[in-house]
């Protein structure tokens, strides 16, 4: 049975293909050598910087510190995407 659209988590985009089953790590966020100072969350796109104003500060985030996850995400879909800590 198809699900109704209405009830479809518009966080969700695929994330699947990359984040199932990884080992994500709860840590403070540190600004990177890059030509951005700054990463979002997968999921909601939440913004992570250790220096710009009113942004996360921590979360989760994967072994390489590629992809970031905010806590409340990482809460709503831990169990789906089987993520390990």
């Amino acid at each position: 049975m198809q699900k109704d659209n209405k009830d479809k988590d518009l966080r969700l985009q695929g994330q699947e293909k990359y984040l199932s089953g990884e080992k994500l790590i709860f840590k403070n966020y540190a600004d990177k050598n890059t030509k951005t100072d700054h990463d979002h969350c997968e999921f909601c796109s939440e913004k992570f910087s250790e220096t710009l104003p009113d942004c996360l500060r921590s979360g989760y985030t994967t072994t390489d510190d590629y992809h970031w996850v905010c806590e409340k995400c990482y809460s709503d879909f831990k169990e789906s995407f089987n993520w390990k800590e």
